[in-house]
């Protein structure tokens, strides 16, 4: 079994203390106070307090990090070389509505490469993490993504676009379902993309594809299923955590679900 190093630990010291108040709040949805950043896309004061946990908690045990945080965006650290990239409520729609399936997710960026990430589920309890060349794990159990190789196998994850989105932008998600649907077991929307890449991880999902995504959303997860054994990359061939079009699967899959993709 491998131990979490002091890097990986902090990370989810901050994660499990940010979700104790998540958690709290979570059981009163109703009467948290809310604003409307844009269409479909709301922040709430669990968001807010949230973040100051995890700003607070990392700041203090690693001092000069940088951060780019989904409400507080960009933050400078003096310390050039590693950052924080924080989301900390990923699925803020299902926590809007109480639906239980959402998660705290800090990644790490050292010298510009990914190297470490932390995904909590808050409702169930459960922490993943992995650190470049550790491998991934849930608490002390190691993980690895699903061995299937055919499509007509796999389980695959995905998001769908929501109202602002253009039409242009639903129509490519609505061509991308109807090349997948009929290839696939299933496909499903949870609503958590850091979720969906530890589902992923941990071999529960074989896939999982998604357009215009945040790097907040997906850096730690990106780390889970790289460490995991599976493939992530830009859909498109770009710099996943600028566009982000992630697609992520074992390697044998990656190149069938890209494949499908690009016939759209």
């Amino acid at each position: 079994m491998s131990r979490p190093s002091p890097l990986i630990t902090v990370m989810i010291k901050a994660a499990r203390a940010a979700g104790r108040g998540l958690a709290r709040d979570f059981g009163e949805v109703e009467n948290l106070q809310v604003s409307k950043k844009g269409p479909g896309d709301f922040v709430t004061n669990a968001d807010h307090r949230a973040e100051e946990v995890i700003y607070a908690e990392l700041s203090k045990a690693r001092p000069g990090y940088g951060f780019i945080m989904e409400e507080r965006g960009v933050v400078e650290g003096t310390d050039k070389t590693n950052r924080f990239i924080v989301d900390p409520l990923d699925g803020t729609l299902n926590f809007m509505h109480g639906i239980p399936h959402f998660a705290v997710s800090i990644g790490h960026v050292r010298e510009g490469v990914l190297n470490a990430g932390v995904v909590y589920d808050v409702i169930r309890g459960d922490i993943y993490w992995a650190e470049r060349g550790q491998g991934t794990w849930l608490e002390n159990r190691r993980l690895r993504v699903a061995s299937r190789i055919k499509l007509s196998q796999a389980v695959l994850a995905t998001g769908t676009p929501f109202i602002g989105h253009s039409p242009e932008r639903h129509k490519k998600f609505s061509d991308e379902m109807a090349a997948l649907t009929p290839e696939t077991t299933g496909i499903r929307r949870f609503g958590s993309a850091a979720l969906d890449l530890a589902f992923v991880a941990a071999g529960r999902f074989d896939g999982f594809w998604e357009r215009h995504l945040k790097s907040w959303d997906i850096a730690a997860g990106i780390v889970l299923v790289r460490e995991a054994g599976g493939v992530v990359e830009e859909i498109d061939g770009g710099d996943v955590l600028e566009t982000g079009n992630v697609l992520a699967a074992n390697p044998s899959l990656t190149p069938k679900i890209r494949s499908k993709l690009k016939s759209v």
